[in-house]
């Protein structure tokens, strides 16, 4: 799995290939072009700082690589734990494992990067949606997204929902899924592109 950071491929575990301890390597971050968007409740002033942004993009990174890597123990300990209660254990490794390819497996590109603090009827707390999108080397494109949540400003991130649509090679002209599929994905593609979403 790469994860694209505007132009350039983060290989997860780079730091590791060139001999840079891990703890000493510069945690992943999202390129400025990646559109950002906040919304917060009537009246709450609020700016995510730098370090919420690191905070979440390493868990949506670790979860990604997690897949890609096939460890679905380490991915299934990152989700929420209300997440885990209505998607036991076994039932969701097996969902994930009948699956041949898994959207972790392409080249995936982050294409907005949404914070929702203290969203109503969901538990409070600061949210952050990855909207992205995945190519494969076999032409499959993946787009969806990941959300994490962190209840508190020095708890940790977990993943509370994660949402993918795939799309065969033979559905995709020019790099972009034909007009009668893209109408139907409820996935964001980027300003300008018209989806079900």
């Amino acid at each position: 799995m790469a994860i694209d950071f505007g132009g350039r491929a983060f290989l997860a575990g780079a730091a590791l290939v060139v001999g840079i301890p891990a703890a000493f390597a510069a945690p992943p971050t999202l390129a400025p072009e990646v559109e950002r968007d906040v919304v917060a409740p009537e009246g709450a002033a609020f700016q995510p700082s730098p370090g919420d942004e690191e905070g979440a993009f390493d868990r949506f990174a670790q979860y990604t690589l997690a897949l890609e890597r096939r460890d679905f123990a380490a991915a299934y300990a990152m989700l929420r734990l209300s997440f885990q209660a209505s998607n036991p254990r076994l039932e969701w490794e097996m969902n994930q494992r009948k699956r041949e390819t898994l959207w972790a497996d392409g080249q995936i590109r982050p294409l907005r990067l949404s914070w929702y603090l203290d969203p109503a009827g969901q538990p409070a707390g600061l949210y952050a949606a990855f909207d992205f999108r995945g190519d494969r080397k076999d032409g499959t494109m993946d787009c969806g997204y990941v959300v994490v949540h962190r209840a508190q400003p020095d708890a940790g991130w977990t993943v509370v929902r994660t949402d993918t649509s795939e799309v065969p090679p033979d559905l995709i002209e020019e790099g972009v899924p034909k007009a009668d599929v893209l109408h139907q994905l409820p996935c964001y593609l980027g300003k300008g592109i018209a989806t079900a979403l």
